[in-house]
Parts: structure tokens; sequence; C-alpha cells
């Protein structure tokens, strides 16, 4: 999720930008097909479109674009906070053939399903895009079948806060941090909380523990691999952790602005959150964790775990009418200019490694150096055509497992075969 998706929307991940279309009415392409009978070479007006700009840095950009090509301006469409909301109104125009979206910000997870569904143009040839300096994990989740279908936009790693006042030297596995509950004990505080209310975020958080013990969700060709020793170690820690107290009752209830808030004020020791949580908790008047922040890499079985990647990718919708515009905006979207800005501004997770190593970057975002380590250890969440029907499962399941409503091994083997249903009845 950055990125916050809904409440992910706080997470860097409600950024999602829109590409999508003018033109075409040819059905029936098969992924990678290409242009849908549409030239290259269009070029205009665009409408670039996606989910709500809650950090005011999209329309700074677009006014600077528009200012350099007044006959090729870009027309902002601002979607809901609402990831699923997102979602279904990129289908519901990409299924129309819609002429109105030409570029859209697409969900890391959307990718694949709108990849398999013929409505991203593929970004090859002429529409290729220079990658060789970006996170070979945000170039990974970008693609599908070996193919660049969007550009990164926007990364986002999973980073575990501490309590450096209580917590001098940060955990760097699993059984160490849950060694460390004790001192919240003590101290009468909650001892560990991520995102474990029913939606999106549990999917993260799920898939980052079983992944963290070794496991996986879908094996290298998609296919379910849950029935496996590492995978119940992954969800049983969770599981574990909230029967024994070290995860609180609350935080089953809880999404990103939950667990923030619940850290600001003192109340954990330990939370997993994105990187948006720094600025708050540094600036906000009333946070109580302002000058004892600590920020380290999510812990694993042997040392730093995978965390779930977040961000966004922008996309050309195959349907549009002035497609080399719109490569030329995804060009200007991933320049190092325009992801300074994101960073410096909206404190997105930049695509580009040099500027996680740029040293005037890292003074004022100091959590750069740990987020990277986070990026270069993350996992997408399951690549798949199927997502919505993959993540209910994942979610569904790992609540169930985590409240003790089923046994670890009931919900692992649910949840294989939900997934096994969905990919055979679509």
């Amino acid at each position: 999720m950055k990125a916050k998706l809904t409440a992910t929307a706080a997470l860097m991940m409600a950024s999602a930008l829109a590409l999508s279309a003018c033109g075409g009415n040819t059905s029936g392409a098969t992924a990678g097909s290409g242009d849908a009978g549409n030239s290259l070479d269009g070029r205009g007006p665009i409408t670039y479109v996606q989910g709500k700009d809650n950090n005011n840095v999209v329309r700074p950009l677009i006014d600077k674009w528009n200012a350099a090509h007044p006959n090729e301006k870009v027309t902002f469409k601002e979607q809901t906070d609402q990831a699923d909301q997102q979602h279904d109104d990129l289908v519901q125009h990409f299924q129309a053939k819609d002429t109105g979206y030409d570029v859209v910000a697409v969900d890391l997870v959307w990718t694949a399903e709108f990849a398999a569904k013929s409505w991203l143009q593929p970004l090859k040839d002429k529409m290729a895009i220079d990658t060789a300096g970006m996170l070979p994990s945000t170039v990974k989740g970008a693609s599908y079948q070996g193919t660049l279908y969007a550009a990164p936009e926007s990364s986002d790693g999973g980073i575990l806060y501490y309590r450096k006042d209580l917590v001098p030297t940060p955990p760097k596995t699993w059984d160490e941090m849950m060694s460390m509950c004790s001192i919240a004990k003590a101290n009468n505080i909650g001892c560990y909380a991520g995102q474990f209310s029913k939606y999106e975020g549990l999917t993260v958080n799920a898939s980052e523990a079983i992944n963290s013990a070794g496991g996986s969700v879908l094996d290298k060709d998609g296919k379910p691999s849950l029935n496996t020793p590492e995978a119940k170690t992954g969800l049983e820690n969770l599981a574990r952790a909230y029967a024994d107290g070290n995860i609180p009752t609350e935080a089953v209830t809880f999404q990103e602005e939950q667990g923030r808030q619940a850290f600001q004020d003192g109340k954990l020791l330990f939370h997993r959150n994105w990187p948006y949580l720094y600025k708050l908790a540094t600036t906000e008047g009333s946070s109580k964790v302002a000058d004892k922040l600590g920020m380290t890499a999510l812990p694993g079985t042997d040392g730093p775990g995978a965390s779930s990647l977040g961000g966004h990718n922008v996309g050309v919708n195959v349907y549009s009418k002035n497609k080399a515009t719109a490569a030329d905006f995804l060009k200007f979207i991933t320049s190092e200019e325009s992801q300074r800005f994101f960073a410096t501004q909206g404190s997105l997770a930049p695509v580009l490694t040099k500027l996680y190593e740029d040293k005037e970057l890292v003074a004022k975002l100091p959590y750069l150096p740990v987020l990277k380590t986070s990026i270069e250890n993350a996992v997408p969440r399951p690549v798949t055509p199927f997502y919505p029907a993959v993540t209910k499962a994942i979610q569904e399941n790992a609540y169930s497992a985590i409240k003790g409503e089923k046994t670890v091994e009931s919900a692992l083997s649910d949840m294989q075969k939900s997934i096994e249903s969905a990919s055979a009845g679509q």
C-alpha cells in the first residue's frame, strides 16, 4: 500500500496516477498486442487520472508541464482517495474504451490485471522508457510476463518504527522483537502493531509475515503455495503474538492511521508502517515520540524481513489517441527532477536508485537509507490477473487465523483453495 491506498491513501499508495484513453474501437486484443489499432505517434492534449492528490504534488507538476507544452496540455482528473473506487472507475472506463482517459495512475497490484486484459500500452519500441537507473524491484512491479506495461512513479516499503528511548538497539529478527515485548509490558504499553483490520493492509502484513519466514503466497508460476512449513511459520508468528497479547487486542481494528496515532500517542513500542509516518510523527505538536523515534528494517527470520513492495505505476491507456504525448509525460513523471519533488514535497519514495544516496536529500529525509533496505528486500503482493479475489482470500483467512477463529493450518488451506478457485473460475 505508501503509500496509503484508502487509509492507504495516506500511504503514498494513495497517489494512483491514471492512464487512460482516447479513441480506438477494436476489441479482443491479447496482452502485449500493442496499440489497439491506434498510432503510437499521436500528439495533443491528454487527461491524467489518479487518486486524490493529498500531498499536492500532482498539480504543481502538471502546471510546469503545461507551461512548457501549450499544445499538449494535461488535464488532471482526480479520483477519490478510496483504492477500490479508483480501481472500479478505471475498469469501467477501460471496458468502455473511453477516450476521456489517457494516462492513468495504477496501483502496483493492478498492473498485472490491466496488462492481462490488454488495457495498458506496452512500453517498448517507440513507447519505451529508460529504466536503467531505477530500483529493480520497481521495474519488476511495473512489468507483466517480462514486458514493461507502466512507468514506476513512486515506490514504498514497510518500516519498523520503534521507541529508541526504550530500545537502544533495534531487533533484527522477529523472535528478537518478541523477546523485547517485556519492555512494553514493563512500561504499560502495547508491544507491536501493524495493519491488521480486514482490508488491503492485512494482505500487505500477512504477505510480509509469510515472505519474511521464507514462504510465499504464489510460486514463480503464479500458483498458490500456502501449504508449506514456511507459510505456516509466518502466519503463526502473527497469530501467536495476538494470542500472547504482544499484538494488542485493539490492533485488529488498525488500518494505517489508527496504528500511526497509537504509536504517536506513545501507546506502542514497535509499529510497522510506511515512510509517511516519519514526517507526521516528528512534526505534529501532539506527537509524544517526536524525539524518541527510531527506524529500522522489518525483522525476518535471520535478518531483514521482506516488506511488501508498495507504490504506484503510471500507464498509458491502450485506446489513447495521443500516445506520443502520453509517453513523454511518463518520462517527465519519472525524471530526476520530478522524483526529487515527489520525495521532498510528498514524502513519496523515489524510484531512482541514486536519490537514496543523495546527501542533500538524505539530510531532509533521514529514513531514506532504511527505506532503500526495505525496498531492496521487498516482495510484491501476489502478481496475478485475479488480484481482487486473491487479496480477499488472504484478508479473510489471515484475519480469522490471527483472531484464533481458525487454526493457522485451516486458514492457509482455505486460502489456498480460494485462490485456486479464483484462478480457475476466471
